[in-house]
């Protein structure tokens, strides 16, 4: 049995999952490296990282790098004498740091590797229609998310599942397969295996141009699109009721496929519902946000709001 010094590598909520499901498994985490505190919202305060709020409560050791090469920062991280990293939702780490540890540098990537490698994976899944998608373990190496292969978990994507409940599921597998890799690693039984080369599907970094709903895409399309971006970043539109102009995020809709003889991005609207005319259906908005409005339901928008009869979206 190896005795492991865990450096553990982490940002977002995400992550947080990750390092409790160790900490509770009473490995040996010797170190926390999380982005540096940045001044954010309207007050411009201070907000700490999800992972260093955790490593704080638990007391555990931070740091908190702006430059992963600095002569300063790879000294402190010797200095921990670590002998495995693990690296969950971070930035891109040079070679001299994913190599410095004896048993290596393991990622936890939220896909079925190597399908959907890149920034938004959980999204991306959802968007382009999946029916299934995983989480995966592997060495990192000197690219992206292309590392020899330790342990995948398959997990089934609901055709009504939004991107905020993947990502929970995916959390909780995730947590599950990194501490089940870890014990592999400190019983010295690891059995890795190579990545494909072919790259079909990935997921990059999603800007708010790729939010920006096509209402002439096929209907599943853009309900695909809504699901795989709700709660966060969210889809948006322009709405045009009687000449003003109002950009709105759209969250929760359902489809109706059926015929009609509406222009596509037409609005309908009753005392309860509204939806939007695409191509063969529409896609009925369920709950939404418009701009400087805090997000409701649509029933409740619609009780003091006003969409006139030529409203549309585009």
């Amino acid at each position: 049995m190896r005795d492991l010094r865990i450096v553990f590598m982490g940002t977002p909520d995400f992550a947080v999952a990750i390092l409790d499901a160790l900490v509770i498994a009473k490995f040996n985490v010797v170190g926390v490296i999380t982005a540096p505190d940045k001044p954010a919202g309207r007050g411009r305060k201070i907000n700490e990282s999800a992972v260093k709020k955790y490593a704080l409560a638990k007391h555990l050791n931070i740091l908190q790098p702006t430059n992963l090469k600095s002569e300063t920062f790879i000294g402190e991280l010797k200095a921990l004498s670590a002998n495995l990293q693990i690296v969950v939702a971070f930035r891109m780490l040079p070679k001299v740091v994913w190599q410095m540890p004896k048993y290596g540098t393991f990622n936890l990537h939220a896909s079925l590797l190597p399908d959907y490698r890149g920034a938004a994976p959980i999204n991306w899944a959802i968007i382009n229609g999946e029916t299934k998608t995983g989480v995966t373990t592997f060495f990192i190496d000197e690219k992206i998310d292309t590392g020899n292969i330790i342990l995948q978990e398959e997990v089934l994507i609901d055709e009504t599942e939004i991107v905020g409940e993947l990502h929970d599921k995916l959390m909780i597998l995730g947590s599950k397969l990194v501490v089940k890799t870890v014990q592999q690693i400190e019983e010295n039984n690891v059995q890795t295996f190579r990545q494909p080369e072919i790259e079909e599907k990935s997921a990059p970094k999603i800007f708010n141009e790729t939010c920006n709903i096509n209402w002439n895409a096929p209907l599943n399309t853009i309900y695909n699109l809504i699901r795989g971006l709700n709660p966060y970043p969210a889809a948006w539109t322009t709405l045009i009721n009687n000449n003003e102009t109002i950009k709105v995020k759209i969250y929760d809709v359902k489809k109706e496929v059926v015929e009609h003889h509406y222009k596509i991005g037409t609005l309908l609207t009753s005392k309860s519902e509204i939806k939007v005319a695409v191509n063969k259906g529409f896609l009925v908005i369920e709950s939404l946000q418009l701009s400087g409005k805090r997000k409701m339901d649509s029933k409740s928008l619609l009780n003091g709001f006003r969409f006139y009869k030529n409203s549309i979206v585009q």
